[in-house]
């Protein structure tokens, strides 16, 4: 599949390398000037920082001058042993636990230091993503979730105070079922589940990844609003 973006990306990307206990993990790092926020990537199965889908979605966010972060979750080894067992996307607790600890590296870079901080995640990578939100209250503003497997993150549903939006084809019937019972039991105040008519699990369908992108720009600027947090980075930027 190839994706365009819809307008020119506003930042200069940098690519980084984040280290954590054992691994280290590539990223893309993308933040407009005076971006509120910034956008952490946690993709789903099979899939990298490379996949066009996401790569779309960060430049929609991107032009709207919300930051962007797409990283590996896993490393070139991890994903070469996924790929022949299917075992380590669906490790939760380990995805989770790398992502929070890229939350702390943004937290500590200098370009993003203040920003707030939302997740996009896509099939198991948004059940990561809830599962980190929910270790990190207070610290992330914003989910948005495509064609997520919310439920996996479990008993980590009710603790996520992030608001969450969870976006879903219409016509991918399994996965929607899946969103209606997360939606339930997220312990959020705002949280929401938009269906797209006529979309399927990865949407293909014209003009469905575009909708994709738009709702999530709008989730993300209502909840990047100006704070002590935007302010911080623009006092940052200043020094």
């Amino acid at each position: 599949m190839v994706v365009h973006a819809m307008k020119r990306r506003t930042g200069k990307e940098r690519e980084v390398s984040i280290a954590l206990s054992k691994v280290m993990l590539p990223g893309t790092l993308c933040v407009p000037k005076e971006a509120p926020g910034i956008a952490i990537f946690a993709h789903g199965s099979g899939s990298s920082r490379l996949s066009p889908r996401n790569q779309y979605v960060a430049a929609e966010l991107q032009s709207q001058g919300v930051g962007t972060l797409l990283f590996d979750l896993l490393t070139s080894e991890e994903e070469a042993f996924d790929e022949r067992t299917g075992q380590l996307r669906f490790d939760i607790r380990l995805l989770a636990k790398r992502l929070v600890n890229v939350t702390h590296w943004v937290e500590g870079d200098s370009e993003t230091f203040g920003l707030r901080i939302g997740y996009f995640g896509a099939s198991t990578g948004a059940a990561a993503a809830l599962a980190a939100a929910a270790q990190l209250p207070g610290k992330i503003s914003a989910v948005v979730s495509r064609g997520g497997r919310p439920d996996l993150a479990g008993e980590a549903l009710p603790l996520v105070e992030a608001a969450t939006l969870l976006i879903v084809g219409g016509n991918d019937e399994s996965v929607l079922c899946w969103n209606r019972i997360a939606l339930a039991d997220l312990g959020c105040r705002d949280k929401r589940l938009e269906i797209i008519p006529g979309a399927t699990h990865l949407f293909e369908e014209e003009g469905a990844l575009a909708n994709v992108a738009e709702l999530a720009a709008a989730w993300f600027a209502s909840h990047f609003s100006e704070s002590e947090q935007g302010q911080a980075h623009k006092t940052a930027q200043e020094r």
